[in-house]
């Protein structure tokens, strides 16, 4: 007979181990079933014909007979006290299915998809359809599955923690799939919490914050001749020019709605293969409950976000981009996560998730929280994440966001508000093998995918091998180059000869890393105002001077990434909570700016100059960098062959430079392929825009020299005749 203490724990829904006294229980030849139903009037089990007695003042009913009358799988049917009469498999005849070698590899911080054993995984055990549900809790004192199936009450359905490994485990038979469910735990001190599944995939729209079970996809992808290609591509020497999208206000709906991913990826991969971008970058679609986060504050780290539709309709925007040919890059935010109380925050009334002391644990500037790198299950759940957004959506990389702020553990902290590491440095070693963790796995894995990280100090190595020691990301954004140069760019034209050195000083360590060039959506929030706004000067001005700033882009060294809005010019700054301002493309200049950007993509794709060596310095030299006084660079791109040679001069002054001559290496004919000031980009058709040969005048330490006729505010960009191939 169970002892009174496990039956009260029952009762108070306290019990660690529900399956000791619920189920079914054999004792020689004789068989015990209990049943624990709040709310149930009478209790039966039809395939063997027999009641159950209720136990006095409770909702707890036993029967008690021969073995072998009660099956080993069994329903339970009883009524209700408002009537309604219910019949199903009785959970606690059904041991939880969890593998010894998921527990082991996800405990040891090595489980690259726990994502496949937790969470909610629809099974089928012994013919009965169900969910086996299983969640990461060791400090709870008990934990049950709620839903909508069960009035949301967390002692119908407690869970069975196995062992040691804090991992909590139940098999429910006959729920249907879209079924609401969150897990309640109840903490060694009696608190008790009701949160989301850590591993779910599927959840309600916002503002509610429910998980859905979600079925295994069976989605035909259709995309195999993309990620073959994918797999063998050097994308080191190939173009990459991304165009980064927020898509809760790219466009919306005629009715100022969020569109469906479907719906999304039809018009973008229209938009973005007209002006030629090669990927997009989503910012995050990880599932979020605050709109104005931009999704940056993430709940769901394996659930496209639900304003836009399912997860096989982001399936299937992904599939629709790549058979379009465009890549598919997502920001991933490992940083921190939101105090939101339904969320991971003190999941099972611990700090879990996060680092327990909040020097470490808790970002002043966000207001967030911090993971605790150095745990092995919470290593395991971000690599899982990780893995599940390239293993399940085919993505083509990810963009890890704050690296910089997982580095260093006194980052944005004064003394005495952070603790050193083991060996008294600020260095945070366990986020360092973390990432670099991340990066050697998802490269192992995925061969191929793109790992790039927006970190923002000169931390050495953030883009090379682990085995150089470095931290194994492909790639880095390259911010202090787009600080300097939209600094340059903001100062009026009168006073640049004074900071020339800020478009300059870039090429100091251009080639220490793999560097992309972001002008991102942080450079156009937080009243920074538009790019478009921050340039000096009148309306035209302006214009010419983007323009001049897109050429720049273009044509230095480093892959290309311009946020939505940019390609035409916005002139306002983005509001996430509406979309672009569609009717400016109406407008001359800014319809000029977006054939600008569509002509430098053409250009930065079709000439192997402009893309082949973005990472080595042995596709860059400089034909002139001292022209302080008249605000002029220029500056010649080729290739790993040295087949193209392509010059790209650029005057940030209103004053036309009308017999500007430059240095250049190879005597012949020049061709304009670019003129920034040209007329159909909005300006004034000023300066060279046909061939100019070379003359054999040394100079710039150059043997010949070609005269351009620089526009005002603009640049020209001439190829070499010789090796012209268009």
């Amino acid at each position: 007979m169970e002892s009174s203490d496990s039956i009260a724990r029952i009762l108070e829904a306290r019990h660690r181990d529900p399956f000791a006294v619920l189920g079914r229980h054999l004792a020689g030849d004789r068989c015990i079933v209990r049943a624990f139903l709040p709310g149930a009037k009478g209790v039966r089990i039809p395939e063997a014909g027999v009641a159950l007695t209720r136990v006095p003042d409770t909702d707890l009913f036993v029967w008690e007979g021969r073995a072998g009358t009660v099956p080993e799988r069994y329903r339970l049917s009883w009524e209700d006290r408002a009537g309604n009469r219910h019949s199903r498999y009785d959970p606690y005849c059904f041991p939880p299915q969890l593998d010894d070698s998921d527990l082991h590899r996800f405990g040891t911080g090595r489980h690259w998809c726990a994502y496949r054993f937790l969470g909610a995984h629809p099974r089928t055990l012994d013919g009965v359809r169900g969910v086996r549900f299983a969640v990461w809790a060791p400090n709870g004192e008990r934990v049950s599955v709620v839903g909508d199936f069960n009035a949301w009450d967390g002692r119908a359905h407690p869970m069975q923690v196995r062992g040691d490994s804090g991992v909590w485990a139940l098999f429910i038979p006959g729920l249907e799939m879209g079924a609401l469910y969150k897990f309640e735990l109840r903490d060694h001190s009696g608190g008790i919490q009701v949160k989301i599944d850590p591993y779910a995939r599927s959840f309600q729209r916002r503002p509610q914050t429910a998980a859905r079970i979600h079925d295994e996809s069976g989605f035909p992808w259709g995309d195999q001749a993309w990620m073959r290609a994918r797999a063998t591509s050097d994308w080191q020497h190939a173009p990459l020019s991304v165009y980064e999208v927020h898509l809760g206000s790219w466009r919306r709906d005629a009715a100022g709605g969020f569109p469906n991913y479907r719906v999304l990826a039809e018009q973008l991969a229209d938009y973005v293969q007209a002006l030629g971008f090669t990927h997009l970058e989503l910012l995050p679609v990880t599932e979020h409950p605050l709109d104005a986060s931009w999704g940056y504050q993430a709940t769901g780290y394996f659930a496209p976000t639900s304003r836009f539709g399912a997860p096989d309709d982001f399936r299937w925007f992904v599939d629709y981009l790549h058979r379009r040919g465009i890549g598919v890059i997502l920001d991933w935010v490992p940083a921190h996560f939101p105090r939101d109380a339904f969320a991971l925050a003190r999941y099972d009334g611990s700090a879990l998730y996060e680092h327990a002391d909040p020097r470490r644990g808790e970002h002043q500037d966000w207001g967030t929280l911090i993971f605790d790198y150095g745990r092995d299950e919470v290593q395991s759940f971000l690599l899982s994440s990780a893995l599940y957004w390239l293993d399940e959506f085919h993505l083509d990389g990810l963009r890890v966001d704050a690296v910089a702020s997982m580095l260093y553990l006194d980052y944005s902290r004064k003394p005495g508000e952070w603790l050193p590491n083991a060996h008294g440095g600020n260095e945070n070693l366990e986020a360092v093998e973390f990432l670099r963790r991340l990066n050697v796995v998802a490269h192992g894995r995925h061969p191929g995918v793109l790992m790039i990280a927006e970190e923002s100090t000169a931390w050495p190595g953030v883009s090379r091998p682990t085995h150089l020691g470095g931290l194994g990301f492909g790639m880095k954004w390259n911010l202090g180059w787009m600080h300097d140069t939209l600094s340059y760019l903001g100062t009026d034209p009168v006073y640049r000869h004074a900071h020339q050195q800020q478009l300059t000083f870039g090429l100091l360590y251009a080639f220490s890393e793999n560097f992309i060039l972001p002008f991102s959506h942080d450079e156009v929030v937080h009243g920074k105002g538009s790019i478009l706004g921050r340039l000096p000067g009148d309306a035209r001005r302006r214009f010419a001077s983007l323009r001049l700033l897109y050429s720049l882009l273009f044509t230095y060294p480093g892959k290309k990434l311009l946020f939505m809005g940019c390609e035409f010019g916005q002139d306002r700054e983005w509001d996430f909570a509406g979309e672009l301002d569609w009717r400016l493309t109406e407008h001359p200049r800014h319809r000029g700016i977006r054939r600008l950007v569509t002509d430098l993509n053409r250009l930065y794709r079709s000439h192997k100059a402009l893309h082949d060596l973005d990472f080595s310095a042995a596709g860059f030299q400089w034909l002139d960098c001292h022209d302080n006084a008249q605000a002029v660079i220029g500056y010649l791109r080729r290739d790993r062959a040295d087949r193209e040679l392509l010059i790209a001069a650029f005057n940030f002054t209103p004053l036309p430079r009308s017999e500007y001559r430059i240095g250049v290496p190879r005597p012949g004919r020049y061709r304009t392929l670019v003129n920034s000031d040209a007329e159909e980009y909005g300006g004034d058709n000023l300066g060279t825009q046909g061939d100019v040969d070379s003359a054999p005048l040394s100079g710039m330490g150059q043997p010949h020299a070609i005269p351009i006729a620089l526009p005002p505010l603009g640049a020209v960009i001439l190829l070499h005749e010789i090796c012209s191939a268009i």
